[in-house]
This record gives C-alpha cells, structure tokens and sequence, in this order.
C-alpha cells in the first residue's frame, strides 16, 4: 500500500486470528507494561490513539508483542497481545496470530531482534522530555527522514544496533516524534534502560 501524501510504502499485515500464544515471559512483560503505563510513557491520546508497545523474542526472530490499539489500558490480559511469525523489512510487511492485529510499531521491533540474537526484549515509548533529551545528548538515532511506518526507520533501526554490536542500547528516532526504542537481554535489563531515561530527563 503506498501513501499518497509522502509516497512512502506503509507497513502492511496478514493477520490470522487464533488463541493467544503460551509465552512464560508475558507476565513479566505485562507487568514492565503497566509500569510504563503508570509512568505515562505507553498509554493512548485523547483521541484514542495509543502510543508505546513491548515484546519479547519468543524463538528464532519471532516475538510477542503487544497489539494494536491496546495503549488506553493499564494492564493487559493474554488477549492483548499477538505472535509475529515472520516479517519482511524490506517489503514491510509482516505476518501473525492472536487474538489481536499486530501494532503498527511491529516491524521496528522485528529489526531490532533480527541485528542481534542476544537481544530478547524491546520497548518502545514515547516522551517529549525524554525525546528531546536525547537528542541534546546526541544518543544513538535514526535519519529525520526516516518516517514512521516506512522501511527506512527499520533499516535505519536495524543498522543502530548493528553498529552498537551490544545487547543492550537506547535509540532516538528523529523522524517518529517523541519515539525512543530501549532493548536488552531480558525484560527487567530492558526495563531498567527505560528508567535510567526517565529519572534523567523527567
């Protein structure tokens, strides 16, 4: 599908509904979840529009990720979350199942997991102070002109923590307003990497 006003093609979806994945993790990952939430960093705009997700590897470069338009509630069940089986940066497309349809954000967490295999956690927030912070601080980013839903910022994402060679790191994304990716070894490693931001710059 290509965007009419930028020309960009947009992410895309094949969808298959079905009971929600056995993930030993995915309580640990909800809770980390609804901490964020407390901390106003996931959650959902006046609008409706949520912003903010978290996953987990499952095996392979396949993961658990929160679904789309979940970002107004504070605590999710297992049918707030679905499996991406594959995904295809390039194309931006990628394939699940679940109970729910895939966030939008789902290709960035895909690149993520695909540059490193020590990774199994990324969380993805979203924070004026925070954003603005890092950029003053000139942290790892992607491209301005890397927008959301494109496979630029995929790339672009996937070439950051290629280049970090760690399991761990904090990226900025100057063409996603407000939008920072924290990823790490494990939820709480992750988590932690979200907090160190939060204390700093709020």
């Amino acid at each position: 599908m290509v965007n009419s006003s930028d020309g960009y093609v947009k992410y895309s979806a094949e969808h298959k509904m079905a009971p929600a994945a056995d993930a030993p993790n995915r309580a640990e990952l909800n809770v980390a979840r609804t901490h964020l939430h407390h901390l106003g960093l996931v959650g959902a705009l006046p609008n409706g529009i949520g912003f903010g997700n978290v996953s987990i590897r499952l095996e392979g470069n396949e993961f658990l990720i929160s679904g789309t338009a979940t970002g107004a509630s504070p605590v999710l069940g297992p049918e707030g979350y679905c499996r991406i089986k594959s995904f295809d940066l390039k194309q931006n497309h990628v394939i699940s199942t679940g109970p729910v349809p895939p966030s939008s954000e789902s290709m960035t967490h895909g690149a993520v997991y695909m540059s490193n295999q020590r990774v199994n956690c990324v969380i993805h927030i979203h924070s004026r102070i925070i954003f603005d912070g890092m950029v003053r601080e000139n942290y790892p980013s992607t491209p301005e002109d890397a927008a959301f839903g494109t496979p630029e910022i995929a790339f672009a994402i996937e070439n950051c923590v290629r280049k970090s060679e760690k399991d761990e790191g904090q990226i900025v994304m100057l063409g996603h307003d407000e939008g920072v990716i924290a990823y790490g070894s494990s939820v709480e490693k992750t988590l932690m990497l979200v907090q160190e931001l939060f204390n700093k710059y709020s």
